[in-house]
């Protein structure tokens, strides 16, 4: 499982010209799925994330996590995050998980996520040609990859 962290002022999801999510301060998470993932490395993400500390503390430190912040989030299932550009071109996807079963990942994700946040994020749709805007703060991005703990 791949993730693309981002801290952002704001962010909002849109989907079909309509507006799926909105936040302010906190994180869009753009999660990759792979058929090796299982219950373990949404365990491990999401502890990791949010824990994470990347929100400034008073001294303009990156010191606080988005749980010290009671931050939002956004989740974006994000297939491409598992793309081989090791050939040719044109990417090639064969290690991004089928929808079938992807989509109870990214729903279990979703789930622990919140339980572990106590709020309810916002979050794309499957599949869905989506719409993401953001104001990245920083900028701050961080890769992480359960299969790549170190």
């Amino acid at each position: 499982m791949r993730v693309v962290l981002q801290r952002v002022s704001e962010a909002s999801v849109t989907i079909n010209h309509r507006v799926n999510a909105v936040i302010e301060k906190g994180l869009v998470i753009l999660l990759g799925i792979e058929d090796e993932d299982s219950e373990e490395d949404i365990e491990w993400l999401c502890n990791k994330i949010i824990k994470m500390r990347i929100f400034n503390d008073e001294d303009d430190v990156m010191n606080l996590s988005l749980l010290d912040i009671q931050g939002d989030a956004i989740v974006v299932s994000q297939f491409t995050l598992h793309a081989s550009t090791k050939k040719g071109n044109r990417p090639s996807y064969i290690k991004a998980a089928k929808p079938e079963f992807a989509i109870p990942l990214y729903e279990r994700f979703i789930k622990v996520l919140e339980e572990k946040l106590d709020k309810r994020i916002g979050t794309g749709e499957f599949g869905a040609d989506m719409k993401v805007a953001l104001i990245n703060d920083g900028p701050v991005t961080i890769l992480m990859d359960s299969k790549n703990k170190s």
